[in-house]
């Protein structure tokens, strides 16, 4: 290859990964991605991690920070902190719904939103300080992070295209990838090529199963099976990010029809990223266009 094809080829290739990164994507689909997220930020502080009010009366007994909250010197939790926190976080989101579908500055819908990125964040961290950390949280933490950067948005703006929502867009994807992905890693790190090929499933049903998941105890290949299934879908979940059109769809659909297995089997909802997986669909079809 000569120097000048080399020269060319480089550019080209720059300018075909600004285009992935920053694809121009309509407002109106974060705008619609917001009202899911952030109403389910409400939902998520009542009903899934709901107990920090409750652990904050025992911060002395039970509370062991995670690293974040030692490398930013956040104080021990006590239940005024908390609730202000939920307080902060509920105001917060309504105002980031509500801009879906009203004319708020663009200064505010950043403020409110960078708010409650960082007030939910802390109460997620709060919860995690004193049990385990849910991996299923991370693509929807890193949403509240990324969504208000695109600044406003409106529900029925499907014509205005901006950068800055394929880039919010893409980033909150990569977050879904990576958590499938990277549980893959930890399951092998952790459990070895046992988890795969052992009895983890058979564990799990006995432990915690519902009916549907301790009838498939019998036969046992059914739960090896699954779990050979599970680590393969995982493994390739970084297709999802080069898929297009119906193929996207379809694994998508699969995906979530993966996470229905396991709570309807053994009652482990994955619901902050089953979410977070909105964002790879063109939720702008379901608001109806602006007449402007």
């Amino acid at each position: 290859m000569s120097t000048q094809t080399a020269v060319t080829e480089a550019p080209a290739r720059e300018s075909a990964l600004r285009r992935w990164v920053f694809e121009p994507l309509p407002l109106a689909r974060v705008a619609v991605l917001r009202v899911f997220v952030y109403l389910f930020v409400v939902y998520d502080m009542f009903f899934v991690v709901a107990d920090p009010p409750a652990l904050s009366r025992n911060s002395d007994l039970l509370y062991r920070p995670i690293d974040l909250r030692e490398i930013l010197h956040l104080p021990t939790p006590f239940p005024g902190y908390v609730y202000t926190l939920r307080v902060l976080v509920i105001l917060g989101c309504l105002l980031m719904v509500l801009s879906a579908f009203r004319r708020i500055p663009a200064w505010l819908t950043l403020t409110a939103g960078l708010l409650v990125a960082a007030a939910f964040t802390d109460w997620v961290s709060v919860g995690m300080s004193y049990s385990k950390i849910d991996h299923d949280h991370f693509p929807l933490i890193a949403a509240l992070w990324l969504l208000p950067t695109v600044g406003a948005a409106r529900a029925n703006d499907r014509r205005t295209r901006s950068e800055a929502a394929g880039w919010a867009l893409l980033a909150i994807q990569i977050a879904c990838v990576a958590t499938y992905f990277l549980s893959t890693v930890a399951k092998i790190r952790f459990g070895g090529w046992d988890w795969v090929t052992g009895s983890t499933f058979a564990w799990a049903m006995t432990r915690r199963g519902t009916g549907l998941g301790r009838a498939m105890l019998e036969p046992p290949w059914i739960l090896t099976a699954s779990q050979f299934l599970i680590f393969a879908v995982e493994l390739l979940s970084p297709l999802l990010l080069v898929a297009r059109g119906r193929l996207r769809y379809l694994m998508i659909l699969g995906f979530m029809l993966f996470h229905l297995s396991t709570y309807l089997t053994l009652k482990i909802h994955f619901l902050p990223l089953v979410v977070c997986l909105l964002a790879f669909l063109p939720l702008e079809k379901l608001v109806r266009k602006s007449n402007h």
